[in-house]
């Protein structure tokens, strides 16, 4: 546990201390927000049959609170490429522990960074005009944390067989944005095609999305919902023991291959 701590401290740390890391974290999915909803808001409706028409800023704030939390809690994981070149991974892997340890403390790490960011954003909802209740809040913020453990795990996954950090924002850049904008975060589910129907159900993160949509608007009625909320976070929680899987699977490989 101190080794769990020390490695959660020390990603908070590291954060707040790059300013510019700071800023970019916030400003990126606020720009995006602003500039996607506003451009889209005088074309956007909700196919018929689903709950009252909202705007598109408003349909969309799930989705940039997701995308927020995806780029936080994966871009955290760049320093293990990083920390191959400074020496501090040689020493954490020689040291006397676990590494599964090294997993948790930075999918930890991440993930609290991730929470902080999406409660900051959270504070513009009185902007659209929606509050949600107190279970819906908590709601949020347990599909959020899912989240944000899922993607990191996996950025701990991808990262430790990457030797340059151009190579691992190619590759999470493969998989960051299709899975967000097959997500049913950028359009709703119930009016796309078949073919992406079937993409979005299929897409682990669409879950989470329909989770935090759905807790924003209890006791009311979502403008789009996959599942009921118990079955959303389920199947996000289920993802997140996955990919604590596969990096803890893929850390037991040698990471100075090359």
């Amino acid at each position: 546990m101190s080794v769990i701590t020390a490695l959660w401290q020390r990603e908070i740390i590291k954060f707040v201390k790059d300013r510019s890391r700071v800023i970019g974290a916030l400003a990126q999915p606020l720009v995006f927000w602003l500039l996607l909803g506003l451009g889209f808001q005088g074309t956007f409706s909700l196919p018929a049959g689903t709950a009252d028409s909202v705007g598109y800023l408003e349909y969309l704030f799930p989705g940039i609170l997701a995308l927020m939390i995806l780029f936080t809690a994966i871009f955290s994981t760049i320093s293990i490429v990083e920390e191959r070149k400074t020496g501090f991974l040689q020493a954490a892997l020689v040291a006397p522990v676990s590494r599964i340890s090294f997993v948790f403390g930075t999918t930890l790490g991440g993930t609290t960074l991730s929470l902080i960011q999406a409660l900051l954003l959270l504070l513009l909802l009185p902007l659209i005009g929606v509050i949600p209740t107190l279970q819906g809040l908590l709601i949020l913020i347990l599909a959020c944390f899912l989240l944000g453990v899922s993607f990191t795990a996996l950025g701990v996954a991808i990262a430790w067989s990457m030797q340059s950090t151009r190579g691992f924002h190619a590759i999470m850049n493969l998989f960051l944005m299709p899975l967000w904008l097959l997500s049913g975060a950028f359009f709703p589910y119930e009016g796309a095609s078949s073919i992406l129907q079937w993409t979005i159900l299929l897409n682990p993160v669409s879950y989470a999305v329909s989770a935090i949509r759905t807790s924003l608007y209890m006791p009311g009625v979502s403008p789009s919902e996959l599942l009921p909320w118990p079955f959303s976070l389920l199947i996000s929680a289920v993802f997140a023991i996955l990919m604590i899987g596969i990096a803890a699977y893929r850390i037991r490989r040698p990471v100075f291959d090359h």
